[in-house]
């Protein structure tokens, strides 16, 4: 039976043949044959958070709602094994409970654990690289139906599902690098663009985790729900967020004066569904060149550009089709209105982004082309010989994936 599948902004809907939702492990696998035996593309969609069509299918939508929860923990290697289905939020609490958390995490946590994976999805922090970074080993099915353990003693093949936007197949298990449990203060800042630039890579050195939000006007910290200091002005000025690990015990007024929690629940924000987000990684010594230079542009491209430019860093990884493919990377995001005409600004930011050999979020809208990607990305053509070896009929591609890698 058809059925209409959209995303969590509203920017990406189709209508697929058919969703199923398997049980367990097998029933995925008997989805997979079935699928295959009838010609049909398969996509997993997880909870919608992407932007860009990497879920779109004119075939079976293969939804893994019931592959959660922890399988199993090694307390001595510091590892948990996760179903492929399992958000991120629910992660949080159960590691908690055996003495552990996931070792960074992103502002939002809605997502699930391989969706958050295969899309590259990160915190901020060079000495962390992405939820992808973090997997060890997986169990796959690939597009014969076969069920196949990888890990690192499959190097080439780990590399290469660390990041594969569901091209591989379809993962159900998958094995965390987790580490002891910790708490995290919480601060901020209200600064303006000058003093946190003059200063950014100290930042970065010094904090476990350091980002910002730039507002271009008046208007944009409220888009993304930024509370200011009373009767200060937005324009050209920086919410500056950053955590740190607390150790020992916390005081009554530590928690009152700064935030004090475990982990998992100083991480989140809350953000509406308002925006459609372009998020690019630049080396992280170009860093503070792109953004000036991004200031510039959306200063003058006002109000097209009002929502706020996020920045953050990602540590160097080895994951074939990973933004911070043996380099540490900055974080830049700017969005567009839903509603507004903004196709043409974030052309401009690609193009502006680009002279920094500027790699993208799979997730998150972009305009990367085939020579981009073999140039930007060292490992381009190595992912894509391994693809086209476990799939070699192209059944997880859809037309937007298949312009980069069939």
């Amino acid at each position: 039976m058809a059925v209409t599948w959209t995303n969590w902004v509203g920017n990406q809907s189709f209508e697929a043949e058919e969703i199923v939702k398997p049980a367990d492990e097998a029933g995925a696998v008997a989805a997979v044959k079935r699928a295959a035996v009838a010609g049909q593309h398969v996509r997993v969609p997880a909870t919608g958070h992407s932007f860009t069509p990497i879920v779109q299918t004119d075939g079976m939508l293969l939804d893994l709602e019931q592959l959660k929860g922890i399988r199993s923990v090694d307390l001595a290697k510091q590892r948990a094994v996760v179903g492929a289905g399992t958000p991120i939020s629910e992660l949080g609490e159960p590691l908690w409970d055996r003495g552990l958390a996931l070792r960074n995490q992103g502002d939002i946590d809605s997502q699930r654990i391989a969706g958050a994976i295969g899309t590259g999805t990160h915190g901020s922090g060079t000495q962390f690289g992405s939820f992808s970074a973090s997997m060890t080993a997986c169990r796959l099915i690939t597009a014969s139906g076969d069920v196949i353990e990888v890990s690192e003693s499959t190097p080439e093949l780990l590399a290469a599902a660390q990041v594969s936007v569901g091209m591989l197949g379809v993962m159900t298990d998958v094995e965390l690098q987790v580490k002891e449990k910790y708490r995290l203060q919480e601060n901020f800042g209200y600064e303006s663009f000058e003093d946190v630039m003059s200063t950014f890579y100290d930042r970065v050195a010094r904090h476990r985790n350091f980002g910002l939000f730039w507002f271009p006007s008046e208007e944009s910290a409220a888009l993304y729900n930024i509370e200011l200091p009373d009767g200060a002005s937005a324009f050209d000025m920086c919410n500056v967020k950053v955590f740190e690990e607390v150790t020992g015990e916390v005081s009554d007024s530590d928690v009152i004066n700064h935030r004090v929690d475990r982990s998992y629940r100083i991480y989140p924000m809350v953000y509406d569904p308002n925006f459609h987000e372009l998020e690019y990684f630049v080396p992280l010594k170009k860093g503070v060149d792109a953004i000036r230079e991004l200031r510039e542009y959306m200063l003058k491209s006002l109000p097209i550009s009002i929502f706020p430019m996020e920045v953050r860093t990602v540590g160097a990884d080895n994951a074939y089709l990973s933004s911070q493919y043996q380099t540490d990377t900055m974080v830049i995001s700017v969005s567009g209105m839903p509603g507004t005409e903004y196709w043409d600004y974030l052309r401009d930011v690609d193009a502006l982004l680009g002279k920094y050999d500027a790699r993208v979020h799979w997730g998150k809208l972009h305009f990367l082309t085939k020579d981009q990607l073999l140039a930007r990305y060292p490992m381009a053509e190595a992912f894509i010989k391994i693809r086209r070896e476990l799939d070699p009929t192209g059944m997880f591609l859809n037309d937007h994936l298949r312009q980069l890698f069939a």
